[in-house]
């Protein structure tokens, strides 16, 4: 005795039905979208994700606080604290780093924590305070200037006193 008596009647409409829905594209497995029937001029411009804020460069933008520094501020060792604190000496970029790391080492009280050639930086210590020691190459010769690891002038009596040293053993 079969189990499903009516299953012949039935098997050949389902299958029917079923052909017909693959057939066709049946709406239920499926979602229509419009704007694929369309041509590419007629569809709406799609914008990428991170060109629809509003530009960011101006946030990094320095404000304008009277112009740049004047060589005669950049050469002044004694300088207030707002002012560039260096000096100009001649030679090769490498040379005078050569010979400011030499000064550095024989200064009382200066402690090296470390030095990078490729920038022409050394990382010093002085007098309880923590500063860079730059020499970067200007024209056919090379400057020598402190500033703090935020690239700003620094604060206080240290880096005036020894770029002052440094100024007197190194400059002509």
């Amino acid at each position: 005795m079969p189990r499903f008596p009516h299953a012949r009647r039935y098997a050949a409409p389902l299958a029917a039905a079923a052909l017909v829905a693959l057939v066709s594209g049946c709406s239920l497995f499926g979602k229509k979208d419009d704007l694929y029937t369309q041509s590419a001029e007629s569809r709406p411009l799609e914008v990428p994700p991170d060109l629809d804020r509003p530009a960011a460069d101006r946030a990094m933008a320095l404000p304008s606080g009277g112009g740049s520094a004047s060589a005669s501020t950049m050469n002044n060792a004694g300088g207030s604290s707002a002012a560039p604190i260096g000096f100009s000496a001649t030679g090769d970029r490498d040379a005078v780093f050569a010979r400011v790391g030499e000064v550095l080492g024989s200064t009382a009280g200066v402690t090296v924590v470390n030095r990078a050639q490729i920038l022409g930086t050394y990382d010093v210590d002085y007098m309880g305070a923590k500063f860079l020691v730059r020499v970067t190459k200007v024209g056919s010769g090379a400057y020598v200037s402190a500033v703090d690891p935020r690239g700003l002038p620094p604060t206080g009596e240290a880096p005036v006193k020894l770029i002052g040293a440094l100024k007197a053993a190194i400059a002509p």
